[in-house]
């Protein structure tokens, strides 16, 4: 494997593009899932499948699209759909979540039109829906880059304002935080992460990598910023420890990285179970109530 990993470039930059979707995806995840907005990473990549399915069949009639990487039109769509789900969830105001499963229902069906207009299924589209280690290229690897140097930038410039708006939006609005504005830049961010990780995960998984580390590091984590460390901890371990399994085993990356996942949630709920088991025995031990 690492012979291998030096002689060939799709190894590395699968490798390089895996670690950067392992920091991001779980670092984003964690506010979703406070948030409870975690559903809206499943939305944003089914509309992100319409977006490639889009650039696959456009490439097949206009010149342009022929050499345009599918990435960066599934990154339109995927930040058009993010603004649609706040567009819509400010329209329908005492039913916010109805925003999340209209664009994903929406997303499916232009997703369905665009491959029946483009003849059904083909290898690269195959490979967006469930990821592929050998289709990361170079291109792909300088995107997802330049996408982990923005969000990076906007997280550390908005930490705050993030964390008010996670744990007391009505308070943070109170105190004079543009809260649309804020939202606004996280799910643009969410969308563009979205659309970086399906090369390596998959358009049908990656929501999964957002919320599997962050549900396992919350059964550990004793704060905030510790669920932070063990978010990105779990999903760096499930990223690479998937792409290695997959290449080893022949399997395809992105259900062999959810699978690791899952285990890793698995051994998480058993080994918190197990601590708070022992925890009773000893009260009980020392008298102790």
């Amino acid at each position: 494997m690492l012979e291998a990993f030096f002689r060939y470039e799709f190894l590395q930059n699968a490798f390089f593009t895996g670690v950067m979707i392992g920091l991001l995806a779980p670092m984003l995840g964690v506010f979703l899932v406070v948030r409870r907005l975690s559903l809206i990473a499943d939305a944003l990549s089914h509309i992100t499948l319409s977006g490639i399915a889009a650039s696959l069949l456009l490439g097949k009639h206009v010149v342009f699209f022929q050499g345009l990487n599918p990435l960066y039109m599934g990154m339109v769509f995927s930040v058009g759909g993010a603004l649609l789900i706040e567009q819509l969830r400010s329209v329908y105001q005492y039913y916010k979540e109805i925003a999340i499963p209209i664009i994903l229902s929406g997303g499916i069906g232009l997703g369905v039109v665009f491959i029946s207009l483009a003849y059904g299924f083909n290898n690269d589209l195959f490979n967006y829906l469930f990821g592929s280690v050998i289709a990361v290229t170079r291109s792909d690897l300088w995107t997802i880059l330049g996408v982990t140097i923005v969000v990076l930038v906007v997280l550390t410039l908005f930490y705050k304002e993030l964390f008010f708006l996670s744990f007391d939006e009505e308070q943070a609005v109170v105190s004079g935080l543009n809260r649309k504005l804020v939202h606004f830049i996280f799910i643009v961010m969410v969308a563009l992460v979205i659309a970086a990780s399906m090369r390596i995960v998959g358009i049908l998984l990656v929501s999964s990598l957002m919320t599997l580390p962050v549900a396992a590091a919350m059964r550990f984590a004793k704060g905030f910023k510790q669920m932070f460390v063990y978010s990105i901890l779990f999903g760096q371990i499930s990223v690479i420890g998937g792409l290695i399994l997959a290449y080893q085993l022949d399997l395809a990356p992105g259900g062999t990285i959810v699978i690791l996942a899952v285990l890793i949630l698995i051994g998480s709920i058993a080994v918190d179970k197990m601590m708070g088991a022992r925890q009773i025995n000893w009260k009980r031990a020392y008298g102790k109530k």
